[in-house]
């Protein structure tokens, strides 16, 4: 409750002590939830969207969000056409990026990039991967020599959903994307929980999502100061959405109603 009261504190300071300061984020216009969305009236939603928004209530400043391409986003930053950008990494597009000043925000959220597979193809060895399904934009961390190798051959979608389609019908032997959102459009929008499944003992990438800007330090240290003053309310928005669903579990990702049954069985088997 602490944290609670310092965080209302903080917002009423900063809400009193700030005014008339506005700023643009760029975002990715693609679909990405529970991450963030573009809904049909081309509105930016999901947890970033209510992360950021509990931000500028808390510091009195006020946040538009311009969606583009994840290609043209980059751009849109070093150009100054946006003020921040969102999601980035200082691991992200290092030749672009080689001569520029930009500051980056602690992590916002956590995230893990792998490979789902059918169920009856968990744990089988990455030598039995030869088809591997990834969405155009997307670089394969940790398959690159199997590639290179010619043993690995890879199939490039549109989209999840094309990516999802192709893994369904056997087309590949496993989809490479977000693990979260991969599992999120399969539980809820798919409707085909648990048809595809994420396969730790292959290789995949662990990493954080920042809010990074080229200008613009002071309220990015702002940010940060609120990550950590208003920890309780952004580890409620990240359970609200479900963002970081099990990802130190070898059920990353499942739906909470799921992981309950599939612990249940466990169980079971270990008695009979």
């Amino acid at each position: 409750m602490k944290s609670t009261r310092v965080c209302s504190l903080l917002a009423l300071l900063f809400a009193s002590a700030v005014s008339a300061e506005s700023y643009v984020i760029g975002v990715e216009n693609l679909p990405f939830a529970p991450h963030y969305s573009i809904d049909q009236q081309g509105r930016y939603q999901g947890f970033a969207r209510e992360l950021f928004d509990r931000f500028a209530s808390h510091s009195g400043v006020q946040l538009s969000y311009l969606p583009l391409p994840a290609s043209r986003l980059l751009a849109a930053l070093l150009e100054g056409e946006v003020d921040f950008k969102y999601p980035d990494s200082g691991n992200w597009a290092q030749a672009q990026k080689a001569d520029k000043a930009l500051h980056y925000s602690q992590a916002v959220v956590a995230y893990v990039d792998g490979v789902l597979v059918a169920p009856k193809h968990q744990g089988h060895a990455i030598e039995q991967l030869k088809r591997l399904g990834m969405v155009s934009g997307w670089t394969p961390w940790g398959y690159q020599q199997g590639i290179e190798a010619g043993q690995i051959q890879l199939t490039y979608s549109d989209d999840l959903r094309t990516l999802i389609r192709q893994t369904l019908k056997q087309d590949t032997d496993g989809a490479y994307f977000n693990v979260v959102v991969a599992t999120h459009y399969l539980d809820n929008i798919r409707a085909r929980p648990g048809a595809l499944v994420f396969d730790p003992k292959l290789p995949h990438t662990r990493g954080n999502f920042h809010l990074s800007t080229l200008r613009h330090r002071q309220l990015l240290q702002r940010f940060d100061r609120f990550l950590l003053e208003c920890q309780e309310e952004v580890d409620a928005l990240k359970d609200k959405y479900r963002v970081e669903a099990n990802l130190d579990s070898e059920y990353m990702g499942v739906e909470q109603w799921k992981l309950d049954f599939l612990k249940r069985q466990k169980a079971k088997a270990r008695l009979e």
